[in-house]
């Protein structure tokens, strides 16, 4: 058992020197199974619930999708708001089992409008005569979205950070390689959840009914609770630090007030305030006029008698700036990401791509429209493990010394990827707008046209090497390049971007929309033969690929990522080693 004084060393080393007793792969079953179960449970909810609003509370379909949306907007940002509480407050094992019972009471919610006549509004078997729902029916649904979107907050916000707290020693050698290989699995096991939650799930609600589709995530979210909870005695539990947000605004708030001041041209440490047990004795040159908030001005009236600062909206400790330094430098390369995703949302548009094209695989069985999402998930859950146990390892063979891409080639890599998808979208589309009008089905956008869906694969193999490498990257670089303070924070940085791609692809399509119809006929029509989504695909290719030349200029200007130089020169010390550049 540890005692408080060992968790605090903890936090006060450098390296996390972890009791042989805890932490270790032994735990990871148990962490991974708990994100795995949430996500089966949370994302087999999505695909059908625009129908359940439909056909269950009688909403239009308007509405039913900016219910959808809003939801899918919180539940991609409330990880943030649980990785700051995680990292400040609550820590991650307390925040994870939060969020397990906050989304498993969410679930017993909303199943219960599936499986109670007056929880829901009236409407017949054929949908067409539905009463409106009533206030009380609307504020049960939205409450349980609310709460699956809290509870899934909690949960995704610490369990990478938690598990990789569990295997990361930083003094180790191996531990790149042990916490890239983590990362990348965690990936692989989040991917095939949803890949399980897109057909299973769905396949449940669509056969067995409302009340078994959403009764088998209730289940799920409990074994998620129970599994997370039978192995805390195992855990390595790191407590939070003072509040690291307010931290962070400190440094904001004291730079700002000390704006005026002259930094010292010699730095010592007479000059900056520095934390007690702290490694860091000087700031760094980058970014330096965040180093007027750690500047001691007067130290009788700046200091108390034990050496903290009398006031720390004027005066921070050079930890605070540097962890503010280290957030903003990374922020820039990890925007880069945001365009990933939106080209990914259009996954949406190739739902309704697909339900005009043939999707029989056999003469007898054919792919549903919304299933084709499987792909992409395939795609990712094929790759990871391909990347990490076959490609790298008969590269290296074939070398003679280990080799590996560096954190910002993969993050690039993802892009290219990405903007390829958009660029095989936009052909495909033009080829099936094309035999359609020749079909004369320019006025029947119901009616199917004699090309394979199968053609539209490109899109979601590609999309799912995008996110492969740029999302495993950007999480794998955040996580090497900030403090270990903020290992929760950098997990979910990712996430963020993932919200504001939401606000992003609305804002793109919206517009696309409102300009192109004033000429006509929409380019993203209702009509597919009419409209034209192989000009709207391109635009977003050109999109992506300025977004490239920004993710290069950003890559100039960050330098060489900390992780790849410092593994390069642990390798190079014993001349077998080789990387791509990284700078």
């Amino acid at each position: 058992m540890e005692t408080p004084s060992d968790e605090n060393n903890k936090i006060r080393e450098p390296f996390l020197s972890s009791s042989p007793s805890k932490g270790g792969f032994r735990t990871l079953p148990f962490i991974l199974a708990t994100e795995a179960f949430e996500r089966v449970a949370t994302i087999g909810l999505s695909p059908n619930m625009i129908v359940y609003l439909r056909r269950e509370f009688g909403m239009e379909t308007a509405k039913a999708a900016n219910v959808i949306f809003f939801w899918s907007a919180a539940t991609n940002f409330t990880p943030i708001i649980g990785a700051f509480i995680a990292d400040s407050y609550m820590g991650k094992y307390r925040m994870i089992g939060f969020g397990s019972v906050f989304c498993f009471l969410g679930m017993i919610l909303l199943w219960s409008t599936a499986i109670i006549p007056q929880a829901r509004p009236y409407c017949d078997q054929f949908n067409t005569i539905c009463e409106a729902p009533t206030t009380p029916q609307l504020l049960l649904l939205y409450c349980s979205l609310g709460l699956i979107s809290i509870g899934a907050g909690g949960i995704r916000s610490s369990c990478m950070a938690f598990g990789a707290d569990q295997l990361d020693k930083r003094n180790n050698p191996e531990n790149t390689k042990t916490l890239q290989s983590f990362f990348g699995w965690y990936y692989a096991t989040i991917t095939f959840s949803a890949l399980i939650a897109v057909t299973l799930i769905v396949y449940a609600q669509d056969n067995l009914g409302w009340g078994m589709g959403f009764g088998i995530p209730v289940m799920l979210m409990f074994g998620s609770a129970v599994s997370f909870f039978l192995a805390s005695s195992f855990y390595i539990k790191l407590k939070a630090k003072t509040s690291l947000l307010t931290g962070l605004a400190q440094v904001i708030v004291a730079s700002f007030r000390n704006r005026h001041i002259e930094l010292p041209s010699h730095a010592t440490t007479e000059v900056y305030h520095i934390r007690k047990g702290s490694m860091l004795q000087v700031p760094s040159e980058k970014l330096r006029f965040l180093n007027k908030a750690c500047v001691i001005k007067d130290p009788q009236e700046d200091l108390t008698s034990n050496g903290d600062a009398s006031n720390p909206w004027s005066l921070c400790t050079v930890d605070h700036v540097e962890d503010l330094k280290a957030l903003m430098r990374v922020m820039p390369l990890c925007s880069a990401g945001i365009m990933m995703s939106v080209n990914v949302y259009q996954g949406s548009f190739m739902v309704i791509q697909a339900g005009t094209m043939d999707r029989h695989v056999t003469p007898n069985f054919e792919i549903s429209a919304g299933s084709f999402s499987m792909f992409m998930m395939i795609s990712i859950v094929v790759w990871i493990p391909f990347y990490d146990r076959i490609a790298l390892p008969l590269a290296s063979k074939i070398k003679g010394k280990p080799v590996r891409l560096g954190l910002k080639q993969r993050m690039g890599i993802g892009l290219l990827c990405s903007g390829a998808s958009m660029v095989a979208s936009a052909i495909i589309e033009y080829t099936r707008r094309k035999i359609a009008i020749e079909e004369g089905l320019s006025d029947e956008p119901a009616a199917v046209v004699h090309m394979s869906a199968l053609w539209i694969l490109p899109f979601y193999i590609l999309g799912g090497l995008a996110e492969a490498f740029n999302g495993i990257g950007q999480i794998e670089f955040c996580y090497s390049e900030l403090p270990k303070t903020m290992s929760t924070i950098a997990a979910n940085i990712y996430g963020f971007g993932t919200f504001i791609s939401n606000l992003v692809a609305s804002f793109i399509t919206s517009t696309v929309d409102n300009v192109t119809k004033r000429g006509g006929e929409s380019w993203i029509s209702s009509n597919m033969n009419k409209g034209h989504y192989d000009y709207y695909y391109c635009l977003l290719a050109g999109l992506s690929m300025l977004n490239f030349i920004y993710f290069l200029a950003c890559c100039k200007a960050y330098g060489p990522c900390h992780g790849d130089n410092k593994n390069q020169a642990e390798k190079s010390k014993k001349g077998d080693y080789e990387s791509i550049d990284d700078s």
